[in-house]
């Protein structure tokens, strides 16, 4: 069990010092500052993996190579998009790094509606809550067609949350939907948004398969021929979204993406806080089920209300943390190889209260959820890298 730990670069406010004194020994970061679709060169992977060495820490998991929107849409010169996306998986393999999460959402990465939302002990989460997000689509964005995905009790309780909101709550709610969260590297505007929304109107979920699947068909031998594997994240919320369509929401689309293609690098990322958001994922059985096919934990819980939840603390909400853990170490025992695990998210506590840091990456949060995420591994018998 590999303890991990998302840096967003030089500029995150979390230091690499501030990590090595949580006790992480791996490092999970991307070169954000590369525009999307740009080759990664050699040189610039290897002055980043230079400088998390310099400090006793590992470059173990590269989150993410973004994806460029043409590939999803098969828009333009996407294979070049691919190509590229492929020299950038071998560079990273030349340089030792291996492991390579990645996402196949549509337009937006993660989604929420409140990046601060106070719990009860005054520590604050991000939260995705059912009406401000259809008061967004259905009143602020106007999407076209959308009054049609939601029922009239679901359209009269947002038409609620909207009048009850002053202009800066519907400003703040803009920017917390599409102006662009840790890791999404897009953000958009309205009319933007709109725009790409409407790229998509006539992809259907199949064919979003099918899009993924000449990308995997691609890049998959290149990673098969240099050692390197390659971990899909689930939808962050896994359901569909402003009518987009969603392919990695539960055990049926993982075994669909399976299908596509067989390689051992062809595997998943299992994130219990985006596949614990629906009820019917049973997570236990889904690592069961993949077990040689995970490359990499995002351990963190959610609490349920309805179609609304809140990130709750690790060891808490609907996750069965402690079953997941057993399963994990089931895992790692059955294949003989360490995987690398990260506290995904935290609340801010105590001074990550009046501290800056990236939305749902607080320093001491995130602290917190390794020492319980520890504390859990070390009394079941797990070992910790």
């Amino acid at each position: 069990m590999k303890q991990t730990w998302r840096w967003f670069g030089p500029n995150d406010p979390v230091t690499l010092d501030d990590i090595r004194q949580a006790g992480a020994t791996g490092i999970v970061t991307a070169l954000h500052g590369i525009p999307n679709g740009t080759v990664w060169s050699r040189e610039a992977i290897a002055e980043r993996k230079k400088m998390i060495e310099d400090k006793g820490l590992v470059w173990s998991v590269v989150e993410s190579i973004p994806l460029h929107e043409d590939i999803k849409l098969q828009r333009g010169d996407y294979k070049s998009l691919i190509a590229n996306w492929g020299e950038s998986l071998r560079n990273l393999a030349l340089e030792g790094v291996k492991n390579i999460c990645y996402n196949f959402m549509p337009v937006l990465d993660w989604t929420r509606t409140d990046l601060a939302w106070e719990l009860p002990t005054g520590a604050r989460c991000l939260r995705f809550d059912a009406d401000r997000f259809a008061a967004f689509d259905l009143f602020i964005l106007e999407r076209e067609g959308a009054r049609e995905e939601y029922s009239a009790d679901e359209i009269a309780s947002a038409k609620v949350c909207y009048e009850a909101m002053s202009q800066e709550d519907r400003d703040l709610l803009v920017r917390n939907m599409i102006a662009g969260l840790p890791g999404s590297e897009e953000s958009y505007t309205i009319e933007q948004f709109r725009a790409q929304l409407n790229l998509y109107k006539d992809i259907s979920a199949e064919q979003l398969r099918e899009h993924l699947a000449e990308f995997l068909n691609t890049v998959l031998p290149i990673a098969d021929e240099v050692g390197s594997v390659m971990a899909i994240h689930p939808d962050d919320p896994p359901r569909p979204l402003f009518g987009l369509p969603r392919i990695v929401s539960t055990v049926e689309d993982m075994r669909a993406m399976r299908a596509i293609n067989q390689s051992p690098a062809n595997g998943f990322t299992l994130c219990t806080g985006s596949y614990g958001v629906r009820g019917d994922n049973d997570l236990g059985a889904m690592i069961d089920e993949f077990a040689d096919l995970i490359h990499f934990f995002h351990l963190r819980s959610t609490k349920r209300d309805g179609k609304s939840f809140y990130e709750a603390n690790h060891l808490g909400g609907d996750v069965d943390m402690i079953e997941v853990i057993r399963h994990y170490k089931m895992v790692e025992d059955k294949l003989g190889k360490s995987i690398p695990f990260r506290p995904d998210h935290g609340h801010q506590i105590l001074d990550d209260l009046t501290r800056r840091s990236n939305p749902g990456y607080p320093a001491i949060g995130r602290l917190r959820g390794l020492a319980e995420l520890r504390g859990a591994m070390l009394a079941l018998g797990g070992k910790l890298d």
